[in-house]
């Protein structure tokens, strides 16, 4: 045998145990779907709908200028904690200070007249009465009479005009003390300086809109406003039990649903509602603006026995009892050989299902049997 026959039979034969190699890597042993065993264990489990959320204070307050002018004092910082009717701000009073002096004059003008005015109604009604007398004696002409009545006629009118003018002017002087005393800024609640979008020397122009100098809020209790998708808002309901942690994720805090706001927010084409969960927040280790992963509960149990999701067979509807939902299950006997039994589940997630009869701490389950369909299956979990 030649040097190249040698060399051609080696290669042949490298080749065949080289397909060999491929053809039983590549074939499925009969023992594989054995060699995955599934065992139950006893925990707790929970459905629950997740979403993203931000916190906000439950109660604020922008507080703003009635009145326009220089902002000339600011008595507050952020961060400060304040009370109810605490001085905030001041605003310069020149202007309003000046303008209540005119209406005190003016006022003052308008009394003396109304005073003076009487005096001249007093002297009409003498003149008018002392005619009446002489009339009567033909020693006055009925000219002179029906003048001296409507003297006295004027002096009233003009009497009423005065008084009508002092109302107004009253009017204007209650109006300006008013804005004289706006330009006082007190803490409409108590609360925490949260935000300030003035400063001293500024001036505000309330003619255009509410200028916001600062903000106030109460930080004892936070609000979770926390947007869920409308696929699963109709699982959410008020005092719903929920939990969320903030991006540290070192704590967790428990509360439950306050509100479910019926107009959704639609971002990027998708529909979001709102929903509102209210936690204390005395200890102030919730912040505004802070981002929130949000838990509601929908279903609970504890020290219960729970299975992989991938362990459960064919759903069968029919036989669904009070005891839970109705799957099939291959378990391993005795003799360790596969056996085809109902079980029943509650609670499921993606990856657990809560095994309520039909299987008993210590069974070894196997994975669903090549035929059988496993295509009636729920959703497993929550959304996310």
């Amino acid at each position: 045998m030649t040097i190249r026959k040698r060399y051609l039979i080696a290669i042949i034969g490298l080749m065949a145990v080289f397909v060999h190699f491929m053809i039983t890597r590549t074939s499925p042993s009969k023992d594989t779907t054995n060699s995955i065993v599934y065992e139950l264990k006893k925990g707790d489990i929970e459905n629950v709908v997740t979403s993203q959320g931000s916190v906000e204070p439950k109660e604020y307050v922008d507080v703003g200028a009635q009145v326009s002018g220089q902002l000339k004092k600011l008595h507050v910082d952020i961060g400060d904690d304040v009370k109810k009717g605490q001085l905030i701000a001041e605003i310069d009073p020149l202007i309003y200070e000046s303008r209540v002096l005119v209406d005190k004059a003016k006022l003052k003008t308008l009394r003396a007249q109304l005073k003076e005015q009487k005096a001249q109604i007093s002297f009409a009604q003498k003149q008018y009465e002392r005619n009446m007398r002489l009339i009567v004696a033909n020693a006055v002409s009925k000219e002179t009479l029906e003048d001296s009545e409507t003297n006295l006629e004027v002096a009233k009118a003009q009497k009423e005009s005065i008084e009508a003018q002092i109302e107004e002017a009253k009017s204007t002087l209650e109006g300006d003390e008013t804005n004289l005393g706006y330009t006082k800024i007190y803490a409409p609640m108590d609360g925490t300086i949260v935000d300030q979008t003035t400063r001293e020397g500024q001036t505000v122009n309330s003619s255009m809109s509410a200028p916001t100098i600062v903000t106030v809020a109460n930080l004892d209790i936070m609000t979770i406003r926390a947007q869920v998708a409308e696929a699963d808002i109709n699982s959410i309901k008020a005092n719903m039990p929920v939990y969320f942690t903030t991006l540290s994720g070192d704590r967790k805090w428990e509360a439950t649903v306050r509100q479910v706001l019926p107009t959704p927010e639609i971002i990027n084409d998708v529909v979001l509602f709102n929903v509102l969960v209210d936690v204390d927040n005395k200890d102030r280790q919730l912040m505004s603006d802070m981002s929130t992963q949000m838990f509601f509960q929908l279903e609970t149990a504890n020290d219960v026995l729970l299975l992989n999701t991938a362990a459960l067979g064919q759903r069968i509807p029919a036989r669904d009892t009070e005891n839970g939902k109705a799957y099939k299950a291959t378990i391993m006997d005795k003799d360790g050989k596969p056996v085809e039994k109902t079980i029943y589940v509650g609670i499921y997630t993606r990856t657990e299902v809560e095994v309520r009869n039909g299987l008993e701490l210590g069974d070894k389950i196997l994975p669903p049997m090549a035929n059988s369909n496993n295509s009636f299956r729920p959703r497993m979990g929550p959304r996310i």
